[in-house]
Order: C-alpha cells, then sequence, then structure tokens
C-alpha cells in the first residue's frame, strides 16, 4: 500500500549548482569517445632498448589495466600521441572534481560499472545514432537535468531501446557482447525461460545481479523478442515502448569516473510512460511501486514549473494506453498530495 508522504517529493538545487551542472553537461557533450573506467595515468616501459607509452588504469570491473599508447619514447609521433591523451586525462580529471562536488550536494551519480558500459556504448555511437537509455539510470539523468533531487535510486539495471533501426558503423563482429566486455566486465548472455529463443539480456557472469537489457516496441500489445541486426543481437519487444521513444533529449550519466553523453526520454513522456509501465507489471508490485514513485517525482516538478508538458504527453498516449493510465491515478492521487496542481493537471488531461 502507498502511503501519503509528509512533503514535496522533490527538492529544487540552488540555482548555482544546477547552473555548475549545466557547464559540466556542456563539456561533456564536446567528447567524440569517453574513456573506459578511470582517466588514469600514463607510464612508460622499457622493451628491449626502446621505451613506450602506456595508459595505467581501473577498468569497469575495477581491476588495474595497461594499455598501449605509443612508442618509442622521445620521437615526435609517440610524443605528440601521448600529449594528446594526457590532454584528455586532464580534461576528464577537472569533471571528475565537478562530478564529486556535485554528488555531496546529492546530484545522481552512477556506479563505476554502469559508466564503463553505458561508455563502451557512446563510443561505438549508439546514442548518437538514436539509442535511448531509459529506467532507473534514465530517471537519474532527467533528475540531474531538471536541477532537483527526490529519493535515492538503486538499480543494477541498464535499459538500452532504440525504436528503428540504427545507422552503426563502428560495431565489432561480436557485436552487442562484443562491446560490452570491451568494459572488461566479463558479460555473458542470459537466457530466457525458453532455452531455443535467442537471449535479450547481458549479465556479469557468476552471482551479480547487474545486467544490461535490450529493448524495442512491440507491434502489438505482445511481449516479443524482435532481432537488432546492427548489434548482432535481439531485443525484448514490449509494448508501448514506441510512445516514451517518440521524443528524446541530450543529457549526461555523471560518475566518478567521468561523465558520457547520453540520450533519455523527454521528462514529460517518461513520467506518462511510467504511469503506463506500472499497471502493465501485473506480477510484480515492488517494480509498479518504482514506477509510479518516479512518476510522481517528475510529474510533481513538472505540474510546478512547466504547466502543460504532462497534458501535452498525455494527449500522444496511443488511444489503447489511455484506459491503463488512468487505473494508475488512484494510486498516484496519494503520492501527489504535496502538489495538487500537478494531480489537477493530471486528472484534466485523462478526463473523458
Amino acid at each position: 500500500m502507498i502511503t501519503s508522504p509528509t512533503g514535496s517529493l522533490y527538492t529544487l538545487h540552488e540555482t548555482a549548482l544546477h547552473a555548475m551542472y549545466a557547464d559540466l553537461e556542456r563539456v561533456a557533450q564536446m567528447q567524440d569517445k569517453v574513456f573506459i573506467g578511470a582517466p588514469g595515468t600514463i607510464v612508460q616501459h622499457r622493451k628491449g632498448e626502446a621505451e613506450y607509452y602506456a595508459r595505467q588504469y581501473l577498468d569497469g570491473d575495477g581491476r588495474q589495466r595497461q594499455a598501449y599508447l605509443a612508442g618509442p619514447v622521445g620521437s615526435p609521433e609517440a610524443d605528440a600521441l601521448k600529449q594528446s591523451v594526457q590532454d584528455r586525462i586532464d580534461e576528464v580529471k577537472a569533471v571528475i572534481k565537478t562530478v564529486r562536488e556535485l554528488a555531496k550536494l546529492n546530484f545522481g551519480v552512477a556506479d563505476a560499472k554502469t559508466y564503463a558500459t553505458v561508455g563502451a556504448l557512446f563510443n561505438h555511437g549508439v546514442f548518437v545514432a538514436g539509442g535511448t537509455l531509459v529506467g532507473s539510470h534514465a530517471y537519474g539523468v532527467i533528475l540531474n537535468r531538471l536541477g532537483i533531487r527526490a529519493a535515492s535510486y538503486h538499480t543494477e539495471d541498464i535499459d538500452i531501446a532504440r525504436r528503428e533501426q540504427l545507422a552503426l558503423s563502428d560495431i565489432p563482429a561480436g557485436g552487442l557482447l562484443e562491446i560490452l566486455k570491451q568494459t572488461g566486465i566479463r558479460f555473458v548472455e542470459v537466457p530466457g525461460l525458453d532455452r531455443s529463443a535467442p537471449a535479450t539480456s547481458f549479465k556479469e557472469a557468476g552471482a551479480s545481479r547487474f545486467h544490461v537489457d535490450l529493448l524495442v516496441p512491440s507491434a502489438d500489445e505482445s511481449f516479443t523478442i524482435r532481432p537488432v541486426p546492427e548489434l548482432n543481437a535481439h531485443a525484448a519487444g514490449l509494448p508501448y515502448l514506441a510512445y516514451v521513444l517518440g521524443t528524446s533529449q541530450n543529457g549526461v550519466l555523471l560518475s566518478r569516473h567521468g561523465a558520457v553523453p547520453v540520450r533519455v526520454p523527454d521528462a514529460n513522456r517518461f513520467a506518462v510512460h511510467k504511469l503506463l509501465v506500472s499497471q502493465l507489471r501485473t506480477n510484480d508490485s515492488t517494480k509498479s511501486l518504482k514506477d509510479l514513485q518516479q512518476a510522481a517525482v517528475v510529474i510533481g516538478f513538472l505540474g510546478e514549473h512547466h504547466p502543460g508538458s504532462i497534458a501535452d504527453a498525455c494527449e500522444a498516449l496511443p488511444t489503447s494506453a489511455r484506459s491503463r493510465v488512468k487505473r494508475a491515478v488512484a494510486p498516484l492521487e496519494r503520492l501527489l498530495e504535496p502538489h495538487p496542481a500537478a494531480l489537477d493537471e493530471v486528472r484534466e488531461a485523462l478526463a473523458d
């Protein structure tokens, strides 16, 4: 049962902090590639009579790695490449310093494994081509962009979705699974209940629950498995996913290892879609409650600071989805008691 909150569902960050975040986001969006793992340091090693440069760093799984950069030390080409990488390391360390300051003040920050995984996808052009981060990590990005903080969330899921085939050219032969393994995390395919069906999820091997789900819209209200040829993979087809992917925005995922550019849904559709999904999860009350809570936070803010945006998102709902979203209004009412303007907008937008 959902209990009535005693106060606002969110807190506004101070204007100066929101401006600091916006500056960081602008800098991060200028990156063509991100380091997988911590930025690390440049070291020199000797091989025979020659010395060469290498980058020493912690990978996404926290293991120390070394990657060859160039050699021999002292050659113009090697020294120029070394300086270029050093400049990138210095830039990322400056970003990390800002991220640490924001994290102390309750901006959302992802863990190292998530950063490495999302970074590997970014480096292969997935988000530029139209791939979208959805789920709880997208929620964290959206809250940061809105300039608000709310109750913390924890997830070991990374949900990546695409609406249409992505125009990708930098994909290894092993497809999505090989991209994920570039993080240093030992990913494996997760077999479904039907062992003959292709996998749509990839997890860290062993007891870890950390995993990546690939999602696409289904053609109707059924849950299907559909091929994603550009990633040499398959995805879970979900009803109404096309709705939330219909409009999107650029953002950045923050981590103590850096900041990686991503694409996430627009806040208003994200929130309304969460209401819808809460009514589709008939066998998981915990996740349904989390969906409602995330929807309530975003709706509460938008209703008070961007009136009309929730109504726009409701108007764009497929006709067949409206009845499901209406069923979410009753439990939503208790959550939105501190935000009557937002609740009124939802009621009016869904009125017959």
